[in-house]
């Protein structure tokens, strides 16, 4: 079983954040020949009971390239998706997209509150991801909380149900940070690197996926020994020698054991 993330679907934007559109039909169609699409809520429900070629599909920060170009190849495949949202892009405080180091040419946006409301009526499923979209591991447990807890709350008003996942920003996390997250009354969260088995439903671990994943990579990591493979004394190690061989840092380093994708 593999969670699997993506960011932005945009043709415009060459960047690690984000695939293009055609390359992500392409994902979409291997998926459908060769694995099985569950929700990710259906996963939690079946933890321990999931098949090896059983994937998930979720997104980041909810840009609006999304809803253009992955939700209708997604609704045209039958399989369904998840999207973690940003609060402070959605309580009208003025927040801004702050967490990218590479930005388009052209303005980003992400998902407002009246879309994300449709969408979840059609059957998208929404999770949190923070509130101001920082490292939580730099942050004290008091101000973790409250970060966390004022990130659920602005997406539960929105889609007026109790919001039970949380994806940490950055893939980061810590003891402390599991701690916050169960404070600010979260069931599930979703990092990427294998958890010790104690922190299971707290620590979920998921597959970053990027523009130089092609078809054969996209196959590695739809495999359940991946994130077995990534999360083992190893990784690192392997991780710093395909950097070297590129010529330098690797297009998916944010999909490290000790990081993540945004």
């Amino acid at each position: 079983m593999a969670v699997l993330t993506y960011h932005a679907v945009d043709p415009e934007w060459s960047a690690p954040l984000s695939v293009g559109p055609d390359q992500f039909r392409r994902h979409l169609d291997w998926i459908g020949d060769n694995r099985r699409v569950v929700a990710l809520e259906e996963t939690l429900t079946r933890r321990g009971h999931l098949a090896h070629h059983e994937v998930a599909i979720t997104f980041d920060d909810g840009f609006t390239s999304v809803a253009k170009h992955a939700l209708p190849a997604l609704r045209d495949r039958g399989m369904r998706a998840t999207i973690f949202l940003v609060g402070k892009m959605l309580d009208g405080s003025g927040g801004t997209i702050d967490w990218v180091d590479r930005p388009p040419g052209h303005p980003l946006a992400v998902l407002d509150p009246a879309v994300i409301r449709e969408l979840h009526d059609e059957g998208v499923e929404f999770g949190s991801h923070s509130y101001a979209h920082r490292d939580l591991t730099t942050l004290g447990f008091a101000a973790c909380v409250e970060d966390l807890r004022r990130g659920r709350d602005v997406l539960q008003e929105i889609l007026g149900k109790e919001v039970t996942m949380l994806a940490y920003p950055f893939g980061r996390h810590d003891a402390h940070v599991r701690r916050a997250a169960a404070e600010a009354g979260f069931t599930w969260a979703f990092a990427m690197a294998m958890p010790p088995r104690a922190h299971a439903s707290l620590a979920i671990p998921r597959v970053g996926i990027y523009p130089n994943d092609d078809l054969a990579r996209l196959r590695m990591k739809t495999h359940s020994w991946y994130g077995r493979m990534r999360s083992s004394a190893i990784y690192p190690a392997l991780h710093r020698i395909r950097a070297r061989l590129r010529g330098g840092a690797a297009v998916d380093r944010r999909d490290g054991a000790s990081g993540g994708p945004p």
